[in-house]
């Protein structure tokens, strides 16, 4: 697969304001790329906004989002659109992406919604999306969200992302624990999912931890280590379709950042092992 449809490369963290200070103590040199939600940093000055500033300068950084609110019933946020698209300029940010979910109608909901499977909010989602990708003057990727009802479904949820991603013309985020949690919740083969995914969409992964409710209910919390299965399914994301760049998610009970960092070369092992193998082929080839 070719390197240049990923817009950065290896192993990232997603960057929370706690670990800032740790940053300067500790050498983050596993991190080949960050991420942060730009609502958390859009008009931040003073220590954080100075600091932020200078990570910025010194790494590659992506942007997900939290309150697009893709699918709505409210009209978009079009003057955030335009101060998001000053702050992706400003900080040389490489990438944007989102959920493909909503989260406000008429104020915000703090959580993400499931968008109804159906034919009607596909054309509706994409929209947006062309409007979104219109204002900012670049794709951006849409993230398979973990959901634990699908209220109104008339496709399956393979077939809904697929839809919106063709229509919209919109890149993938793929989470990689979204599948896992969503195929024990909703008792589907996550490794069949993966293979019905379009590869030449996906621009790169997420991989986080969750929090088991019951033996059949998953919930996706960000908030834990990442578990043995879900590795796996890296592992299994990079025989499927090469290596492509992966980011920790930790939202909360943040660890030592050495712990985090220790995830990380996780993740580095994992894309080392598959490149190898590569490397082995062409050799042999």
């Amino acid at each position: 697969m070719n390197n240049k449809q990923y817009p950065v490369h290896g192993a990232g963290l997603g960057l929370r304001r706690a670990m800032v200070r740790s940053l300067a103590d500790q050498p983050a040199d596993p991190v080949n790329f960050w991420e942060v939600a730009p609502e958390n940093w859009m008009g931040v000055g003073g220590y954080y906004g100075n600091k932020f500033r200078e990570l910025t300068e010194q790494f590659p950084f992506i942007c997900h989002g939290l309150s697009l609110s893709i699918g709505s019933p409210s009209p978009l946020d079009e003057a955030f659109l335009q101060r998001l698209k000053r702050f992706l300029k400003e900080h040389h940010i490489r990438y944007y992406s989102e959920h493909l979910s909503y989260c406000s109608d008429d104020g915000h909901l703090y959580d993400l919604m499931p968008i109804p499977f159906t034919q009607e909010a596909v054309h509706y989602v994409a929209g947006r999306i062309n409007r979104v990708q219109d204002i900012l003057g670049q794709r951006i990727a849409m993230e398979n969200v973990s959901y634990y009802a699908a209220p109104g479904k008339q496709m399956e949820e393979i077939d809904f992302l697929n839809a919106v991603l063709q229509e919209a013309d919109c890149d993938l985020l793929l989470d990689v624990n979204n599948i896992y949690v969503n195929s024990i919740n909703h008792h589907y083969d996550a490794e069949a999912f993966l293979s019905q995914l379009p590869a030449e969409r996906i621009r790169y992964i997420h991989i986080a931890g969750h929090y088991n409710e019951a033996e059949d209910l998953i919930v996706d919390t960000h908030g834990a280590d990442v578990i043995d299965p879900v590795w796996q399914l890296l592992d299994k994301t990079y025989q499927h379709f090469g290596v492509i760049p992966a980011l920790l998610e930790r939202d909360f009970n943040l660890p030592p950042l050495a712990e985090l960092l220790g995830e990380v070369a996780m993740i580095q092992s994992i894309q080392s092992k598959w490149l190898d193998q590569a490397g082995e082929c062409l050799q042999h080839g």
